[in-house]
């Protein structure tokens, strides 16, 4: 089993609010009878905070594991910026930006001065699906362990190229654009299963059973009430008093099978 979860959308450093702090603990509360494997985070603060509460939460301990490669796309000196859908006749999207106006990527492999286009966080997925939860299906595989199951915490723009990546190892030609728009602390969950073949020395045979069984849930804030007075989006300060009841979530986001191809 792989778990994802979503943490936040931003590439530079933000504080971890009082609603993110909340939100992760119900996250890791809800997991906390799931024993994980390993946890694999984002460098960014709110994600590996969130990270430390899954971890905190198991009954045992669990490794967790930081990398850059699971960080949200950089946008360079986009990031911030005010974008403008108004695209000027005749003008590349390097000229758009030239002139000071932030359109959206035409394509792919269009990227901000500084940061990085949607190949570049495709690449940074692809290395993590075949140095990190590929190994880890064939230890599997290999050892007859039927339910090892690795978290990763990272951000909705590489989540939703990493869950393309994984589902196509199982030959689906599902697009990234199908996993955008996740919820913070929403999580997916995806199985993957490698077969052995007892005729061929009982070695893994290739591609996986991949299956995303679950995507953007988060039944854990089912619980949760806003907190008023503006209170949940200001900065978590672990030495204030600590703050219980906040974040609403009136519409419960129902767990969608993803078909694959």
């Amino acid at each position: 089993m792989v778990m994802i979860v979503k943490n936040s959308h931003d590439h530079i450093y933000r504080c971890f609010t009082h609603a993110g702090k909340h939100q992760s603990e119900a996250l890791a509360e809800f997991f906390a009878d799931t024993s994980l494997t390993a946890i694999h985070s984002s460098t960014l603060e709110r994600a590996f905070l969130t990270a430390k509460a899954l971890q905190a939460a198991q009954s045992s301990f669990v490794p967790l594991e930081t990398s850059p490669l699971l960080r949200e796309q950089n946008f360079g000196r986009g990031e911030g910026q005010r974008y403008d859908v108004r695209k000027k006749p005749r003008l590349s999207f390097e000229e758009h930006i030239a002139q000071g106006i932030f359109i959206p990527p035409f394509n792919r492999s269009d990227r901000y001065p500084g940061g990085e286009s949607l190949d570049d966080v495709s690449k940074r997925a692809d290395a993590i699906v075949k140095d990190i939860i590929l190994p880890y299906v064939k230890k599997a595989t290999r050892e007859g362990i039927q339910d090892m199951h690795i978290a990763f915490v990272s951000h909705g723009i590489f989540i939703a190229e990493l869950i393309t990546l994984l589902a196509a190892q199982g030959g689906s030609s599902l697009r990234p654009k199908q996993f955008r728009g996740l919820r913070n602390t929403g999580w997916t969950l995806v199985t993957v299963k490698a077969i052995r073949d007892s005729e061929d020395d009982g070695q893994e045979v290739y591609p996986p059973v991949v299956q995303i069984v679950q995507h953007n849930s988060c039944t854990h804030l089912d619980t949760l009430v806003r907190q008023k007075g503006g209170i949940g989006s200001s900065a978590y300060d672990p030495g204030q008093k600590d703050i219980r009841s906040f974040m609403s979530s009136s519409r419960e986001t129902r767990l969608k099978e993803v078909p694959l191809n």
